[in-house]
């Protein structure tokens, strides 16, 4: 921590553990920035199994070095709504004392479940700090539009009534998109404050910079002599398959780009079992010489980025998307490589189009792939 006294002191809640790399690529980089700008940062993490000794004095050395301040509950899994609620009871009590001593100016919550935690601990509590609300995504509707929830059912209507409560009694509020804005708070966009004075942020998705610093022409050869790829084209897929990250429509578009240009090499970092886009791959013509599926981790991810010429990013467009940030599509920017990505995410088709960095389609089908490698050809011919 910093020798200066802090402008105020904030507790992060976050409903991931620690090492997921949402946390790593996105919670931490933010909060290194709040502490920065004289922000005393407590954080907690709900982990999936209870950690050692050694390991939470590790992760609590390495955060306090970064100038914040580490706890932890457990994660539960098990008989999924009522693990939530569980969590949900021990995470406000942990709030509750937590800012009985240390009386927070501001509780951050990182979507609903930890900003009902926020918002019960401080009903309890004689200290009122103000809560922001980083409200990330429509989570009802997520699980909606995932085939998880029925829209008629309890579980869905229960947390869009959450929503609404949450809506009412918090404080400030944190956005990816703007189309998110415009649907919860259309009256924000003039001036940042909803009808009630309350700040409205919107904060894309994005990527800690130096990250990238490290890559440059050596990097890029070698990473594409490891690939056996060093002459080929190489068209690079960052994510997850399954739900709303489309296996068949991507493997589709590898096909249309090895039928564009055979020397296409397929580059897929994903946590998903290969088998989910293995086959698909294979279906189009795809050998092992041509493709690299593999799980590698955050710090990796770079270096494989600079290997490759093309990026794509694939994702199904329904309505809970209209508050999607995807995280990948600033990694690829972060890299210089051109996006092929389609519409109906958020606020992509106006980002990609106006700054000219890749190619929307507008549909799933043969001739959009092919235009769009196109389109991507000459961008890739301009300086």
């Amino acid at each position: 921590m910093s020798d200066t006294t802090p402008i105020g002191k904030t507790l992060y809640l976050c409903y991931f553990w620690l090492d997921t790399p949402l946390v790593q690529t996105q919670v931490l980089p933010y909060l290194r920035e709040l502490v920065k700008g004289g922000i005393e940062v407590h954080l907690l993490t709900f982990e999936r199994e209870r950690l050692s000794e050694e390991q939470v004095e590790e992760n609590r050395q390495m955060l306090a070095e970064q100038g914040i301040i580490w706890d932890y509950l457990i994660y539960h899994k098990r008989f999924s709504v009522i693990a939530t609620l569980y969590d949900i009871f021990c995470g406000t009590i942990y709030t509750w004392k937590k800012n009985r001593r240390e009386k927070f100016n501001i509780l951050h919550a990182r979507i609903h479940f930890p900003a009902l935690m926020a918002l019960i601990a401080r009903k309890l509590s004689f200290q009122k700090p103000k809560i922001l609300f980083d409200i990330r995504g429509f989570i009802a509707d997520e699980y909606t539009d995932a085939g998880s929830w029925k829209k008629d059912g309890i579980i869905y209507k229960t947390v869009k009534r959450l929503e609404k409560t949450l809506l009412r009694d918090c404080d400030g509020f944190v956005v990816l998109t703007e189309k998110a804005r415009e649907i919860l708070f259309p009256e924000s966009k003039e001036n940042g404050f909803d009808k009630l004075g309350r700040p409205i942020e919107v904060i894309p998705c994005c990527v800690d910079l130096k990250r990238f610093d490290a890559v440059n022409n050596n990097l890029r050869n070698e990473m594409r002599q490891k690939l056996a790829a060093e002459n080929r084209r190489i068209i690079i897929y960052v994510g997850s398959f399954g739900g709303f990250y489309m296996a068949r429509e991507t493997a589709d578009f590898y096909g249309a780009a090895k039928r564009q240009n055979p020397n296409t090499f397929a580059l897929i970092l994903t946590q998903t079992p290969k088998e989910m886009i293995e086959p698909l791959l294979k279906e189009k013509g795809f050998t092992d010489k041509d493709f690299f599926i593999q799980k590698v981790s955050p710090k990796e991810v770079p270096a494989y980025l600079n290997a490759a010429d093309i990026a794509v990013s694939f994702i199904k467009p329904c309505y809970s998307k209209l508050s999607s940030s995807p995280t990948k599509n600033a990694e690829y920017l972060a890299s210089g490589l051109p996006i092929i990505t389609n519409s109906g995410i958020g606020d992509v088709k106006e980002h990609t189009g106006q700054d000219k960095v890749g190619y929307v389609i507008d549909e799933f089908n043969e001739e959009s792939y092919e235009k769009a490698l196109h389109e991507i050809e000459k961008l890739l011919q301009e300086p």
